[in-house]
């Protein structure tokens, strides 16, 4: 009951939690309409509460504002909260530890802000695997400057000078799995180019 409780308060703050971040980024709902394809009228309808929120219309809004889809949602926490896994903030990035047991792989959810898109290259031991979840991230490898989309993906080895962080253009939100002594995912860079979506972009190797 206190669950169903949580997840109805938290579908009710959906919509102020929409216009107030539409009117924080002084974007009318003319201009957000087109950007998602989604009607001025369901746009107000979401905003006001008189539309209920559907997946389908929450992630085009996200994507249109460069933002997380749980910034949006809001939603609250189930399960046992000693063994949940919660964020830190380290230097304006969000980090979202994923994996509860030490190993050889070690898995984390980003965000990074807009303003970390300054490059400050660095090595060190390991083999790193990034999967873009939303935004556009950019990797610099070496003499290599890459951009990555949403549903685009790179490995390497940190070893060699690396950095990776925003465009600019708004945050990050991205999946990494890192392996400290070399340990690589089971999948292999195609040489040369720049990959097209979902593709596993050339960086190096060990």
């Amino acid at each position: 009951m206190e669950q169903s409780t949580a997840i109805a308060r938290a579908l009710t703050e959906v919509g102020p939690r929409l216009r107030s971040l539409r009117t924080q980024r002084g974007v009318t709902l003319a201009a957000l309409a087109e950007a998602t394809g989604i009607s001025k009228s369901t746009l107000s309808r979401l905003e006001s509460g008189q539309r209920r929120p559907s997946l389908e219309l929450l992630l085009p809004i996200a994507q249109a504002h460069q933002v997380p889809l749980d910034e949006l949602v809001g939603a609250p926490e189930v399960g046992d909260p000693r063994v949940r896994l919660r964020p830190q903030r380290v230097n304006g990035t969000t980090v979202l530890p994923l994996t509860r047991q030490p190993g050889p792989l070690q898995a984390f959810k980003l965000v990074l802000p807009a303003t970390r898109s300054t490059p400050q290259p660095c090595t060190h031991e390991g083999y790193e695997w990034v999967y873009v979840l939303a935004g556009r991230l950019r990797l610099t490898l070496a003499d290599q400057d890459l951009v990555l989309g949403s549903g685009e993906a790179a490995e390497f080895d940190t070893r060699l000078p690396h950095w990776f962080g925003s465009t600019g253009e708004g945050p990050v939100e991205l999946l990494s799995l890192f392996g400290r002594q070399g340990e690589r995912m089971h999948v292999r860079a195609r040489p040369g180019g720049r990959p097209g979506p979902g593709a596993v972009a050339g960086a190096g190797g060990s």
